[in-house]
């Protein structure tokens, strides 16, 4: 991986394997922000701030000299946001709620400086088949979905329910590579430099 070009404002291993796929040096500095949903917020609307909070509480609390990149992901499913699930019984819901239809991945990307911000949002179509009870409480102990928007993980055991995706599978995987590429060119951070 090259030196460090910007600062990861999040604490997720998904987002750093995502980072360095397409060869982006960074280092993590994660700034804890409130992440309650606001009375009618929409969900593009949602993960768009809470990415923006987080680099920007990370660029105020720190002030690094690299640009500070943010990310935010939900999922959604009948218009309501699902998070991360508090339990297994919560993790239960979900995963009967998404079982056997589409849902929806909202995923944000900001970048910040001292002098600028600019940010996008992905929104990806996921399907998943029919999921049996005893196969909902068998990846529920294997501590896949604790962490995880919606109860699951599309890089992991639960890509077994996934029978097809329309969208980014990177940004349901956390972060929009498309998108965070396009916001690093936009700064003068280029992926795919052709000079020695």
């Amino acid at each position: 991986m090259s030196a460090a070009r910007v600062i990861l404002a999040s604490a997720s291993p998904r987002r750093c394997q995502l980072l360095g796929q397409i060869g982006v040096g960074f280092e993590q500095q994660v700034a804890a922000v409130d992440e309650s949903v606001r009375p009618g917020e929409a969900p593009a609307d949602y993960v768009s701030r809470l990415a923006l909070a987080k680099a920007r509480a990370v660029l105020e609390r720190h002030r690094p000299a690299l640009p500070v990149l943010g990310a935010d992901t939900t999922v959604v499913a009948d218009g309501r946001m699902l998070g991360k699930p508090r339990d297994a019984a919560q993790a239960r819901a979900m995963l009967r709620l998404l079982a056997g239809r589409a849902h929806e991945v909202y995923s944000a990307v900001a970048l910040v400086t001292p002098e600028r911000q600019a940010g996008a949002v992905n929104c990806t179509k996921v399907w998943f088949g029919p999921i049996a009870d005893n196969d909902i409480d068998a990846y529920w102990r294997s501590g896949e979905p604790r962490d995880k928007a919606g109860g699951y993980a599309i890089q992991g055991l639960a890509a077994a329910f996934v029978t097809r995706l329309d969208g980014s599978y990177s940004a349901v995987m956390g972060l929009p590579l498309h998108e965070t590429a396009a916001l690093l060119q936009d700064f003068g951070i280029r992926i795919l430099d052709t000079n020695p």
